[in-house]
């Protein structure tokens, strides 16, 4: 089985976890659109919420989860939260400074799920930013790096994996289908 992010599923558990922070931004699949334009499938490929479920996160015992979702993806983030076996605790609002498309409200925000499994601390008090955070929104679903950025400082010893990830990031190993499978980029280089 191939995942979305064009990388397949086994190459998933055969990153060199287990990681303490997992970043993910998955490629929900939206079956609600009124017209073909408007499909997210149009820009990149999705997965359904089931499969997204049965990914095999090489998270460590201790871990925490930070996990995009959209409002009408809202119930199925939570379901992916227990599929991979971390618990709700908390969120954030991305305030993308732009209306976008949406049904009932013109979506202009995205949540930041924060779940954990095991024994994991919040950032230090000192770190700790607002629930909102205002970045203005770059291309389709691209989420801003100083959120990334933001998570390696509370954490920066920590083993990270970003999954879906869109482009290679210092300290982060990668997977998905806009960066090269597998790969760590050194602190260092």
């Amino acid at each position: 089985m191939s995942a979305a992010n064009g990388n397949s599923l086994d190459s998933l558990v055969c990153l060199p976890g287990p990681f303490s922070v997992v970043y993910a931004d998955p490629p929900w699949r939206y079956d609600f659109s009124k017209s073909k334009s408007r499909e997210v499938g149009n820009q990149y490929p999705t997965m359904t919420t089931e499969d997204i479920c049965a990914l095999q996160v090489p998270a460590s015992a201790d871990a925490v989860l930070y996990l995009w979702a959209t409002a009408p993806k809202l119930e199925d983030a939570l379901r992916v939260v227990k599929a991979w076996g971390f618990t709700y605790r908390t969120h954030a609002a991305w305030d993308k400074e732009l209306i976008g498309m949406g049904y009932w409200f013109r979506g202009q925000h995205e949540l930041l799920i924060v779940a954990t499994r095991g024994k994991v601390s919040p950032p230090p008090q000192g770190m700790r930013c607002g629930s909102v955070l205002r970045f203005r929104r770059g291309r389709h679903s691209a989420k801003p790096g100083q959120i990334r950025d933001m998570i390696a400082a509370w954490f920066p010893t920590a083993r990270r994996l970003e999954m879906f990830a869109r482009e290679q990031a210092e300290g982060w190993t990668m997977w998905g289908n806009e960066v090269e499978p597998n790969k760590e980029v050194d602190r260092d280089e």
